[in-house]
């Protein structure tokens, strides 16, 4: 079944590479490692009140048990690419997968604060992997016209992740009477929101089982005969004056039997090449200006500033929900308008309503477990939160990890991209461990910061990251 025909003028009529309802598929069943990154990230977000009162931890022991898992995606993410350049991407996504099933059975059942910090650095491990393979691999099998909206999928699938693990605590929070209440087994609603996880991780784990792998990775180890079924399923080239020219492409940009290594990354400007240097900064630029601080806190943070706990929650999954729905919008523009503009219209968009969100938190009264907003000022910073959320899911979201898969020549996509995708899981605890101390500070403080962020994120776009948009991934250069 043919979706779509990219037609090189160059090639014959037959030779041409389609997207096909294969390549859809395989491309889907990676991005379940999306899934599980945003599920296993946002969790947290309805048990966070629980922990903190169930082990009595104060405002910066709390802020390391959320973002803890954070240092162990920085360290999944540095090895991952060095490890798919090794094993393979599908071998390295069955791992990730193991890594994370281990870290929801061990989360739920934990008896002290260290032994959560422990599992969720196991499942930070996983989710890290997850994060780098995903986007590189559909990448790899994707045609140039398509790979913005498959790439984007990794994003989608995020937001999914989050809306589920968000739906799920909101759900099993209320089934109980609250996250700290007895469910099943005698065992705390707030523990049902780690163990629930299982069931994804299995999932993706037997799913990855089906695809094929990269064609770019067996052209990489001189597995070319394979190569040439997977390119011919994946891309519906049946012609072999077609796919041997694909082959040739691809050895050549990959430098033939050179296995990539970190002293690769090696180039003029501070010590790295400066697309190694826009890959990190477009991770750091995608955390620093917040957006995890509405997933893993909103609960907490709408709950301290007048609504009950229920309401809270029932916010937090519509907040997920304009997430979804924004980035369904964001995969059918990426391919038309490029990814570039987007990156400026979030940028700005993001400066404007953090700025709003600051103005709003100013107004508040107290401090603490005691703040709380003046009407109307409530109802103005939910609006501007969730239009936060839209000029986020629109750009930064997506784009950055469709950019992060294509932007890096062949030669040192794997590892560019690790070392890249373990910047934004360092920037992410950043943000998310000092979230609480900030807030203690004043929330006008903290969004402000953002906004700050915001701005110069769009300045660096401007000046910094080129439009890959329609180019082949052999094309791509340092």
């Amino acid at each position: 079944m043919n979706l779509n025909t990219a037609r090189n003028p160059d090639t014959a009529p037959g030779e041409e590479a389609r997207t096909t309802a294969r390549v859809v598929l395989i491309a889907a069943a990676a991005a379940i490692g999306g899934f599980l990154f945003g599920f296993d990230t946002a969790v947290i977000n309805g048990a966070v009140d629980a922990v903190r009162h169930g082990f009595g931890l104060g405002a910066g022991e709390i802020g390391f048990a959320v973002s803890c898992a954070l240092l162990g995606s920085a360290l999944g993410a540095w090895y991952a690419g060095p490890l798919a350049d090794r094993l393979g991407r599908v071998r390295t996504m069955q791992v990730a997968a193991l890594f994370l099933v281990i870290s929801a059975l061990g989360s739920g059942l934990v008896h002290s604060v260290w032994e959560l910090v422990l599992f969720r650095l196991v499942g930070g491990i996983g989710v890290g992997m997850a994060s780098v393979i995903a986007p590189a691999y559909i990448a790899e099998v994707s045609p140039a016209n398509v790979r913005g909206r498959l790439g984007s999928m990794q994003q989608l699938a995020i937001v999914l992740g989050i809306f589920v693990a968000l739906l799920s605590d909101a759900w099993l929070a209320g089934t109980a009477g609250g996250a700290s209440s007895k469910l099943w087994l005698g065992l705390e609603a707030w523990r049902w929101m780690f163990l629930v996880a299982t069931v994804p991780a299995l999932i993706y784990g037997v799913l990855v089982l089906g695809v094929p792998e990269s064609p770019r990775y067996l052209v990489a180890r001189g597995r070319l005969p394979e190569a040439r079924v997977v390119l011919a399923k994946v891309l519906d080239l049946h012609s072999d004056k077609a796919l041997d020219a694909k082959v040739n492409d691809i050895a050549h940009s990959l430098r033939a039997e050179y296995r990539p290594a970190l002293r690769d990354l090696r180039g003029p400007r501070a010590g790295l090449l400066p697309i190694v240097w826009t890959g990190i900064l477009l991770s750091v630029f995608q955390q620093f200006v917040g957006i995890n601080v509405i997933f893993y806190y909103s609960s907490t943070l709408w709950h301290s500033v007048g609504f009950s706990e229920t309401d809270s929650f029932s916010i937090t999954v519509a907040t997920s929900i304009v997430n979804v729905l924004v980035t369904l919008v964001a995969i059918a523009l990426v391919d038309k308008i490029g990814r570039k503009p987007l990156l400026l219209i979030g940028s700005a968009g993001m400066t404007l309503t953090l700025g709003l969100m600051a103005l709003c938190f100013s107004q508040a009264s107290g401090s603490g477990a005691n703040l709380s907003l003046p009407a109307p000022w409530g109802m103005v910073a939910l609006v501007a939160a969730n239009a936060y959320v839209v000029c986020f899911g629109l750009s930064w979201g997506p784009m950055v990890w469709v950019l992060l898969g294509e932007m890096f020549p062949n030669s040192i996509r794997a590892i560019a991209l690790a070392v890249a995708a373990a910047a934004q899981w360092i920037a992410n605890f950043a943000i998310t461990s000092t979230f609480p101390w900030l807030a203690e500070i004043g929330l006008s403080f903290a969004y402000g910061l953002y906004a700050m962020f915001a701005l110069l994120s769009l300045l660096f776009v401007m000046r910094a990251v080129r439009e890959t948009r329609g180019m082949e991934l052999e094309d791509m250069h340092a």
